[in-house]
C-alpha cells in the first residue's frame, strides 16, 4: 500500500481540489480546526466553495481567511456570530447560508458518513429551519426530515496519528472531526504527532484509519481562543 502520509498541506491536497467542490471542515470554534489545511487552501486558491463546518472562524482566521479571499460560495453551519466580515457579505448578498441547529448538523454529517440518506427530528419544527422540508407526524408529534450530508473532501485535525491513518482526538476536537472523517468523498488529516503503525492502543483510536486517505504533520498550531474573559485575581 502506497504511503498516506505527505510532507506537508499543500502535498496533501494535491490532485483533490476543483472549484466549485464541497469542503467539510472540522473543529468546533478554534479548537481543532485544520488550520494549515485551511491556509493551503487559500494560497491553492480554488473558489466557489461550498463549505461545511460548525462556524466560520474569526475575522483573518480559521475559516475567515477564505472568506477574505471571496473563496467561499456557501456555508453550511450553525453559529457564525464571531466573524463581522461573514455578517456582511451574507447580508449584501455575496454569501449564501444553510442555518442549522447545531445537533442536527452534527447528525447530518455522522448520517452522511453512516449512509444514511434521510432523518427525521423534532428540533425545528415551526420555524424558519422547517422552511421547504417534509414534516411529518409520528405518534402524534411532528418531525422535521433532514438530509445526511456529505462533502467531496473532508479536511480533520487530530492530535495523534499512526502511519496508517488512525486518528486521536483531544477534548473539544471531537466535536465534528470525527463524523466529518467518515463523510467525506475523500478526507485529509493534520496532526500535532506521528507515529509508526501500532504505537497507538487501539481502544484509543477515535477514527479507524481506512477513512483517512493522507496525512501529515502540521508545522504549526496557533491554536487561538475566540473569546477570552478574564477577571483581576482577588488578593490573597
Amino acid at each position: 500500500m502506497a504511503s498516506k502520509i505527505a510532507t506537508n498541506a499543500a502535498e496533501a491536497l494535491d490532485g483533490l481540489l476543483f472549484d466549485g467542490m464541497t469542503i467539510m471542515s472540522g473543529g468546533f470554534g478554534l479548537c481543532g480546526i485544520p488550520e494549515n489545511l485551511i491556509a493551503a487552501l487559500r494560497e491553492h486558491g480554488v473558489k466557489d466553495l461550498t463549505v461545511i463546518s460548525n462556524n466560520a472562524g474569526v475575522d483573518g482566521f480559521g475559516l475567515g481567511v477564505l472568506l477574505e479571499t471571496g473563496q467561499i460560495r456557501k456555508m453550511i453551519a450553525s453559529y457564525v456570530g464571531e466573524n463581522k466580515l461573514f455578517e456582511q457579505l451574507y447580508l449584501s448578498g455575496r454569501l449564501e447560508l444553510e442555518f442549522n441547529p447545531q445537533g442536527t448538523l452534527a447528525e447530518r454529517i455522522r448520517a452522511g458518513g453512516a449512509g444514511v440518506a434521510a432523518f427525521y427530528t423534532r428540533t425545528g419544527v415551526g420555524t424558519p429551519v422547517a422552511e421547504g422540508k417534509e414534516v411529518r407526524d409520528f405518534d402524534g408529534e411532528l418531525y422535521v426530515m433532514e438530509r445526511g450530508l456529505t462533502a467531496d473532501l473532508a479536511l480533520v485535525k487530530a492530535h495523534t496519528a499512526d502511519a496508517a491513518g488512525n486518528l486521536v482526538y483531544r477534548k473539544t476536537a471531537r466535536n465534528f472531526n470525527p463524523m466529518m472523517a467518515t463523510a467525506g468523498r475523500k478526507t485529509v488529516a493534520e496532526v500535532e504527532v506521528l507515529v509508526e503503525t501500532g504505537a497507538l492502543d487501539h481502544d484509543h483510536i477515535h477514527t479507524p484509519g481506512i477513512y483517512v486517505d493522507r496525512l501529515f504533520k502540521g508545522v504549526s498550531f496557533e491554536k487561538r481562543i475566540e473569546q477570552l474573559t478574564t477577571r483581576k485575581r482577588e488578593n490573597a
